[in-house]
């Protein structure tokens, strides 16, 4: 909710210091509304016209996800350590073929039912099931599943910033639309050039309305949000990327406690268990 926080204290600052200064708030309201649809509406027909149906559902979860924050907590990255640690134990003892009960079947697998928020989350399942498949068809190159599993993540992670980039782009817009918007007002204001100089001062306020209104939207409301919307998606898309890098330490022959703590050590800080909390549940684990 920082951003909502953020976004009211700056609105705040702007009409706050206006109205201190001696300005009127009553042009600005008396115009705001048909000002906000024309450049609304044009950002709005924009988004749409440059996507998909595909990229407009996802945008209500894209929104949602940029003012709640990342998905995944210390928790969260310490549950995924835990249950990437059973997986490579019992590849490690028993052999690969052994996974091969749990990725066939998630749902009734024991590993995965210690770990209800991994088995429920599918994106990270599959991705955790496809790649131990392959880990117990024999696939023994390090290498090679690290450049699959890296190429496979960057995809993902491109198709979840398309809406932050698209937002970018509205951004970059609004501040034209404004000019659009206050130009109408002008050609308006010329139309009724024979009115009183007081009503033409009106009108031209309401027309430079348009131009705050855009530089306002723009730098203030929406590049803010691509710009939170962007670092929420990438920070919640190195969650997944510990599964690589667990999954790759064990093929290069690391012991499971090993591998789960090289995967700790690419967990950004603000989320990243110590050592001996990972320990502690890699023990409780056992």
């Amino acid at each position: 909710m920082l951003f909502v926080g953020g976004l009211v204290f700056a609105l705040l600052c702007v009409f706050g210091s206006f109205v201190a200064s001696g300005g009127g708030l009553a042009p600005l309201i008396a115009s705001m509304p048909f000002e906000l649809v024309t450049i609304l509406g044009a950002a709005v027909g924009i988004f749409v016209m440059a996507n998909s149906k595909q990229a407009l559902k996802q945008l209500p979860g894209d929104l949602k996800l940029a003012l709640k924050g990342p998905r995944y907590d210390k928790a969260a990255y310490t549950d995924l350590l835990v249950t990437l640690f059973r997986f490579t134990r019992l590849a490690h003892a028993r052999g690969t073929m052994a996974l091969e009960e749990h990725v066939e079947n998630p749902g009734e697998s024991s590993i995965f039912a210690q770990a209800p928020k991994i088995r429920d989350d599918a994106e990270t399942r599959n991705l955790i099931c496809d790649y131990l498949r392959l880990i117990s068809l024999n696939t023994d190159d390090a290498y090679q599943l690290d450049e699959v599993m890296a190429r496979e993540l960057k995809k993902n992670l491109t198709e979840k910033l398309h809406i932050s980039e698209c937002l970018q782009s509205i951004a970059d817009a609004l501040p034209a639309l404004g000019i659009v918007a206050a130009v109408l007002g002008v050609i308006k204001t010329m139309a009724s050039i024979n009115m009183p100089p007081a009503v033409l001062g009106e009108m031209i306020a309401g027309a430079l309305v348009g131009t705050f209104l855009g530089v306002l939207l723009s730098y203030g409301v929406v590049a803010p949000l691509a710009a939170r919307m962007r670092d929420v998606v990438k920070q919640d898309g190195r969650y997944q990327d510990i599964i690589r890098i667990v999954f790759v330490a064990h093929l290069q022959g690391s012991p499971p406690q090993v591998s789960a703590e090289i995967g700790r050590k690419d967990i950004p800080h603000a989320f990243m268990p110590s050592f001996s909390e990972l320990d502690t549940a890699l023990s409780v684990s056992s």
